[in-house]
């Protein structure tokens, strides 16, 4: 077994310390940086993520592999210089009400091995700091999750301040979660929603130099 495929391994394991470990042994014994980001913790998420085309993976699991994972980019994004975060910024929180963050982790965990770079406002995040962070981080993307159907609602009161704001025109919103449906997406005024975490990454891999390009988005997908 590679080093890669020990660390894929103890990613998809949930073990934080053991990834890190073994991610901190790669950089001594002078493996390629990107090789250790790319074919260890690149490729260990994307097992996760076709998981969730088969619903064949555990809350626990989910969250601790999320976890294993942020941790191990927090220390291999410094050896990163030629992979810095060069595809655009993106914030991404749960509404107010709604204290569930697995598909926000796993959607942040996701984005975070494509060169995006994330703030992650967690959970019961009200309109105003999502204001308050768009203003901040000037996103390119606004990524809002909602795990219950008495809190979906926040989804467009949130869309709402931010036309309220004038800051439509320069974000770019996806919205998602259990009870969020396409046709929602739409009559709330989203750009764009993905059922799972592995729609999310195909669709990103696809578009995201266009989105990039063109800075505002059509609902209607290509």
């Amino acid at each position: 077994m590679d080093v890669y495929e020990e660390i894929r391994e103890k990613l998809l394991e949930g073990e934080v310390e053991e990834v890190c470990d073994l991610i901190e042994k790669a950089i001594k014994m002078k493996y390629p940086a990107e090789h250790i980001f790319q074919k260890g913790l690149v490729n260990g998420i994307n097992i996760l993520a076709e998981k969730f085309t088969t619903s064949d993976v555990l809350v626990p699991e989910a969250l601790m592999v999320s976890r294993a994972l942020n941790a191990g980019i927090d220390i291999i994004e410094e050896y990163l210089p030629n992979i810095e975060r060069n595809a655009g910024i993106a914030i991404i929180g749960t509404v107010e009400g709604d204290v569930h963050d697995l598909g926000k982790n796993i959607i942040k965990a996701i984005v975070s091995t494509m060169g995006i770079k994330v703030y992650d406002l967690g959970v019961n995040a009200s309109k105003e700091t999502f204001i308050k962070k768009i203003k901040e981080y000037k996103p390119n993307f606004v990524m809002i999750s909602a795990l219950l159907t008495t809190t979906i609602y926040e989804m467009k009161s949130i869309i709402d301040e931010i036309k309220k704001e004038g800051l439509r025109d320069d974000v770019i919103i996806f919205v998602g979660g259990f009870p969020v449906t396409q046709e929602y997406a739409k009559e709330i005024g989203a750009d764009y929603f993905t059922d799972n975490a592995m729609e999310m990454k195909i669709f990103l891999n696809k578009n995201i130099k266009k989105l990039l390009k063109t800075k505002k988005s059509k609902y209607k997908q290509d």
